[in-house]
């Protein structure tokens, strides 16, 4: 398990405190791995594309008549359900899946068509976990009373929320870090969904919580992730301890 990392604080113009944030410095520095990292604010060419590229994702609203929005949801449906036909993008199916109605599309009005692509992702890349959370595997009755599908939005909501990416200039270390891993992998957003995901369920587990708990464990969820990112040991999503859970 890794610290959280220890601050360098240095006066010259190119590497400061935490105090660099609206001060106008470029980077910050901090240990990690035992070596001076650098964080910076001037992002390199290609940080700003996939930066770019990821607030692309972001301002994508589902718009249930555009056929490659109604091709996702099909496939998160035979990703989800393989071997069980879907009736229609409008059915009582969808509920299944803990989505509100019998219509999905409803529910992306907080996160957008990106939401959708974090689903579909994680149950491509991680089907056993996706699995195993959406079929409750494992669960007992009543700990389970959260919606699969819209605690999924909710998730993406969240991490938009903590990244702050839409900010003019960086006011989060978690942001600045974030960015750094953004350069090492394009889908680095799509894998922090993914851990997110299953902290959120074990803290759900832990705490026995009830639906109504669901904004206090979305929090502390929020709060460990942070921790996760900020541990000097820590330089890509795959070496965040709770990476682990997934499978």
């Amino acid at each position: 398990m890794g610290k959280s990392p220890d601050w360098l604080y240095t006066d010259h113009a190119t590497c400061g405190s935490p105090a660099w944030i609206g001060k106008g410095l470029t980077c910050v520095c901090f240990n990690r791995k035992g070596n001076c990292q650098r964080i910076c604010i001037s992002l390199t060419p290609l940080q700003e594309e996939r930066l770019r590229r990821l607030k692309r994702r972001m301002k994508v609203y589902f718009d249930a008549s555009k056929l490659d929005h109604q091709e996702a949801l099909r496939a998160l449906w035979s990703a989800s359900f393989p071997g069980q036909a879907l009736q229609s993008l409008i059915s009582d199916q969808w509920k299944e899946m803990g989505w509100q109605g019998r219509d999905p599309s409803t529910d992306f009005r907080g996160a957008g068509f990106i939401s959708l692509e974090n689903l579909l992702f994680f149950a491509k890349t991680f089907s056993t976990s996706f699995q195993r959370l959406l079929k409750k595997q494992g669960g007992k009755g009543a700990v389970w009373e959260y919606p699969f599908a819209v605690a999924g939005v909710n998730i993406t909501f969240m991490i938009m929320q903590m990244l702050d990416l839409d900010a003019t200039k960086p006011r989060t270390f978690v942001r600045a870090v974030f960015l750094q891993m953004l350069s090492e992998n394009e889908w680095a957003f799509d894998m922090l969904y993914c851990v997110a995901f299953v902290v959120m369920d074990k803290q759900w587990l832990e705490r026995n919580a009830t639906y109504m708990e669901f904004n206090d464990v979305l929090k502390s969820t929020r709060v460990q992730l942070e921790k996760e990112l900020l541990m000097d040991d820590v330089l890509r999503i795959e070496e965040m301890p709770s990476y682990s859970l997934l499978c």
